[in-house]
């Protein structure tokens, strides 16, 4: 692919890439300035209009994982580079500040995954060139490389306040200029919290891998999930056999592999990722949702926190005016942290894929506290937090993440 001149896009303009979490959350504009209109991942790093059409040729094309709905795949693209290898034994360099984050280029991050996240019991491995091919695919590289081919997705939870939905609906108005719709789903978006929507995800984690150990089968793990659930009267234990609570295990791919699970769930841990989307993906539906979001779409099970997540089909927002392509998702991972704080929990994730020799550039690794990550941009109004399996003898889940180096 030809190199093309740098030109600034128009400051509405937004991309379809993997995002960095820079700007005010949603409920944090708005406690701040009601009117203030949240920006986009292109006005904040000045893409130009071919980026986006390249990231959005990417994303958009992206074929499904077996059985499992649109993946972490991607398909080729005309500029994309597969990092190359890094010798194990050189130490990573001192990770940037950068917005309350710390920043590497994927080259420095190969190091650090190889001294940090790399282990399998107890050795160091070398970044294989199948998994830099992963990582060169960006922010979903990122969540790959450590969490192993085709993690599940349908497994999700969030925090809906169906109350201050309803109340500010029915008491208030939209702001001048806003259009119904649009008000709906600002109010719905308002009305998510990604704290507690993590910390749900965190707390049945914490019983599934109760439920894992001296588990070594997949009917003895379900049994003692079940147990489990019982005895702290979660909602959650009413959920039937096909429930995706029950079937994540089975369809997480290195469970069955002999160097992974090799079957036994006792070999195995929860950990956690985090995808942020927009609601608005029924293309056969109201105009409307598709720019300003779905009030109704994604919203958790009010007892049980659980998202349908088969109707994902990392569709980005529609334009809200002439020139605007928004971004699909962002994907962070955060793996098996035990940080109480949930604000002082590190997440990793990516921006864009790795083009060193295209107008993109190369691509860059971040860590970024809590807060940080769960910013909000005018490209998504949902955060889910999903728990996918690894086995324990992998070490890209350490309980304590340190940001940066060293």
């Amino acid at each position: 692919m030809n190199k093309r001149p740098r030109v600034l896009v128009l400051a509405t303009l937004s991309a379809v890439i993997c995002t960095t979490g820079l700007m005010p959350s949603a409920s944090a504009a708005a406690g701040g300035d009601a009117g203030r209109k949240e920006r986009s991942y292109a006005e904040t790093y000045r893409l130009t209009v071919s980026d986006v059409d390249d990231i959005n040729a990417l994303n958009d094309s992206a074929p499904s994982a077996p059985g499992a709905g649109p993946s972490f795949r991607a398909p080729d693209s005309d500029d994309r580079v597969t990092p190359p290898a890094e010798p194990l034994d050189r130490m990573p360099d001192p990770y940037r500040p950068s917005y309350g984050r710390a920043e590497t280029v994927v080259n420095n991050y190969i190091r650090k995954w190889q001294q940090v996240y790399s282990q399998r019991d107890g050795q160091k491995q070398q970044m294989t060139e199948e998994q830099r091919e992963w990582l060169s695919y960006g922010c979903v590289g990122v969540t790959w490389v450590n969490s192993g081919q085709y993690p599940t997705n349908r497994l999700a939870f969030a925090s809906f306040d169906e109350d201050k939905y309803r109340n500010t609906v029915t008491n208030s108005r939209p702001r001048p200029g806003e259009t119904r719709a649009e008000f709906e789903g600002r109010v719905a978006k308002d009305s998510f919290d990604e704290e507690k929507g993590f910390q749900r995800a965190r707390d049945v984690a914490a019983v599934m891998n109760r439920a894992l150990e001296n588990s070594h089968d997949e009917r003895a793990y379900v049994d003692n999930l079940r147990k489990e659930l019982a005895n702290g009267n979660d909602a959650l234990r009413r959920e039937d056999a096909r429930s995706p609570l029950f079937t994540a295990l089975r369809n997480t791919p290195s469970f069955k592999e002999r160097d992974g699970g090799n079957g036994d769930p006792s070999k195995m841990k929860a950990v956690i990722y985090s995808k942020h989307f927009w609601s608005g993906q029924d293309r056969s539906g109201s105009a409307d949702k598709r720019k300003y979001g779905d009030p109704d779409a994604f919203r958790p099970d009010p007892e049980t926190g659980l998202v349908d997540m088969s109707r994902d089909r990392n569709i980005p927002r529609s334009a809200t005016s002439p020139g605007e392509a928004f971004v699909n998702f962002d994907y962070g991972w955060s793996g098996a942290q035990t940080e109480a704080d949930a604000g002082q929990t590190v997440w990793t994730h990516g921006n864009h894929y790795h083009a060193p020799n295209g107008s993109l550039g190369a691509m860059h690794v971040y860590e970024s506290k809590f807060r940080n990550w769960s910013a909000g941009y005018s490209d998504f109004d949902r955060g889910a937090y999903v728990i996918t399996f690894i086995p324990k003898s992998w070490n890209t889940a350490p309980d304590k993440v340190k940001q940066g180096w060293p």
